[in-house]
């Protein structure tokens, strides 16, 4: 009995024993493969952050060298890069860039892209950066039809040799292209200024103005907008029935401008091409954005014209932008802190 109690124990020890050794070996197999892929996994998700990280600064280098507006960099920085040695232009400048932090607390500045479509893009930037919303004559009526009420309700058929900046475009599909900025315009202005959050507001500009083909389109309605104005104002000049602006009386004054086709041809149709915005202009700008638009003309430091306001009046209620020239051609965005 005892070797029979003996030997069954022996039996079941054995098999445990032989039953624990395969347990073991799946069990060192199952850890080794747990090991090993986590071993992989890590190094995959190393990889993948490494890959992830090299592309988003890849976006973020193409973001900033696509950008018309580059992001802020210090006023006095700026100053003192731009304007080195020890002319008179130079010592001037950096005069009035030191003016300009002292009295005026600008700290900071916004370079914009240098072309010819450059104040225009300063403004327009601003407008949608601080949220503005459409000017008030703008909500009364609809500006995309504006290309068609010129061109059939006022036999403006000259419209067609309409240039698009770069493109110097004309043709009977002036009109189509027309209402496609007219599109983009409203679009894009409305969707910005309802965006309440400051960051997200910037960021959606950010974007837009890194996609040439988009933010052109909203130079060049721009252009037709204040082409729409002065036809208007030409009309109500002819018919008297009643007074305008004075800038407009500026505006006809011009040999080079005395009807709305001249203004067309020898002004609007070479800005964004070989001309910027002249002094006029900015003011039709600032009128039929209705927004006041403060300019700090450095070259002009010293004088009574280093600061100027386009246009010279306007209502208190228009909200207010600034810029800041060199030259009255390239413009950049100034920014305040107290």
């Amino acid at each position: 009995g005892r070797h029979e109690v003996w030997s069954w124990k022996t039996a079941s020890k054995e098999s445990l024993c032989l039953m624990w050794q395969k347990v073991k070996v799946q069990l060192m197999l199952s850890m080794s493969f747990l090991t090993a892929l986590f071993w992989y996994c890590r190094r995959l998700y190393s990889f993948l952050a490494q890959l992830l990280k090299r592309w988003s600064n890849y976006l973020q280098r193409q973001l900033i060298r696509n950008l018309s507006v580059l992001p802020e960099v210090d006023l006095l920085g700026y100053s003192a890069r731009e304007w080195k040695g020890e002319t008179k232009q130079a010592k001037q400048m950096r005069e009035a860039y030191e003016e300009l932090f002292r009295s005026c607390h600008i700290k900071y500045l916004r370079q914009v892209r240098r072309d010819n479509y450059s104040v225009v893009r300063a403004v327009l930037f601003q407008i949608f950066s601080q949220g503005i919303p459409f000017p008030l004559w703008m909500k009364e009526r609809d500006i995309l039809k504006l290309p068609e009420k010129l061109l059939y309700s006022q036999g403006c058929n000259w419209i067609q040799q309409y240039s698009f900046g770069p493109e110097r475009y004309t043709g009977p599909n002036a009109f189509g292209k027309l209402r496609k900025c007219m599109e983009a315009l409203k679009t894009n202005w409305a969707e910005i200024s309802a965006t309440r959050d400051y960051e997200e507001r910037g960021s959606m500009c950010n974007t837009l103005f890194s996609d040439e083909s988009k933010e052109y389109k909203l130079y060049e309605a721009i252009k037709f907008i204040m082409l729409y104005e002065v036809v208007e104002a030409y009309e109500q000049i002819k018919s008297r029935d009643e007074p305008v602006h004075n800038l407009f009386s500026l505006l006809f004054a011009r040999d080079s401008s005395s009807d709305p086709l001249s203004f067309m041809m020898n002004h609007l149709n070479s800005i964004g091409d070989s001309i910027c915005l002249d002094q006029v202009e900015l003011f039709l700008l600032g009128y039929l954005l209705e927004v006041k638009i403060r300019v700090y003309r450095l070259h002009r430091f010293n004088t009574e014209e280093f600061q100027v306001n386009y246009p010279d009046e306007y209502r208190r209620e228009w909200n207010e932008i600034c810029l800041l020239t060199e030259d009255d051609r390239y413009y950049h965005i100034p920014l305040f802190r107290t």
